[in-house]
């Protein structure tokens, strides 16, 4: 992936990150719908990723085209999308493809670490079970069934899936974007797979923790982060100053000497 893309991408997520915390699932939904509309028109698809077109210019005509029909929250996410750069034309696709999958993660994210659990078992169930059923594959990538029958299908392979689950599974049998739907719904749950990381903290120490230091070292871990974390420990004896944290893709080591200072300071009581 190029930088450019790869710089523009991390911007958007930066930017979906702040409305997550107040969104429902229909900002998933109208991302999807958006998606839709970008794979549907290819002039328009060439117009928002011109890298001669003026942002402004690109802003405005995604506000003339969508901002009556979704929500502020989408149609800020869209127009920072459009603002940025990309490699080439399908770029721009899978990133509101990968955004609106974060967004609904971010749904069954609600209930903590056991929520995103939940959806990996259930997106993966229903993998599992396409796969071992050569009739329900070709069922999926018929290409002459409509996507209303294959929605319904889908529907009732998970009766019980949450309402994140069959929306993702939903969109994936609908429209897998030129995969199939079973890779599609593997790479949704990757994405939820990637966002739980964000709940394990894993902790590099030169000697095993005793339970009382592990059980501080939590509550301080789960202070600094503002959720439940999962504890994961690990012995490495060539570890320069004797703890290192590392929470989704952050590390606390030396080099944050300030946090990990109080870190040890409410592991030690």
């Amino acid at each position: 992936m190029a930088a450019t893309t790869s710089e523009s991408q991390a911007a958007a997520e930066s930017r979906l990150e702040e409305v997550l915390s107040g969104a429902d699932l229909s900002l998933s939904q109208e991302l999807f719908d958006v998606l839709g509309l970008l794979d549907a028109n290819a002039s328009l698809r060439r117009a928002l990723t011109d890298p001669s077109r003026d942002a402004e210019a690109k802003q405005g005509l995604v506000t003339q085209l969508i901002g009556s029909k979704v929500g502020a929250a989408t149609l800020n996410v869209v127009n920072a999308l459009v603002a940025s750069r990309w490699s080439n034309e399908r770029d721009l696709g899978d990133t509101l493809e990968h955004l609106a999958a974060l967004a609904a993660v971010a749904v069954a994210e609600r209930d903590g670490a056991d929520g995103l659990d939940a959806l990996q078992a259930q997106l993966l169930g229903f993998v599992d079970l396409v796969k071992a059923d050569h009739d329900l594959l070709w069922a999926f990538e018929d290409r002459s069934a409509t996507a209303q029958a294959k929605a319904e299908l889908a529907t009732t392979l998970v009766p019980n899936a949450t309402e994140a689950a069959r929306s993702l599974i939903t969109r994936a049998v609908t429209d897998p974007r030129g995969l199939r739907p079973t890779d599609l719904v593997e790479r949704f749950a990757q994405v939820a797979a990637r966002r739980q990381r964000r709940w394990i903290a894993t902790v590099s120490a030169t000697r095993p923790l005793t339970q009382e230091q592990a059980d501080r070292l939590l509550a301080g871990l789960n202070a600094l982060y503002g959720r439940e974390l999962r504890l994961n420990v690990v012995i490495d004896r060539t570890l320069v100053g004797g703890l290192r944290v590392e929470v989704g893709d952050e590390v606390v080591d030396a080099t944050a000497a300030t946090r990990l200072a109080e870190l040890r300071r409410r592991m030690a009581g």
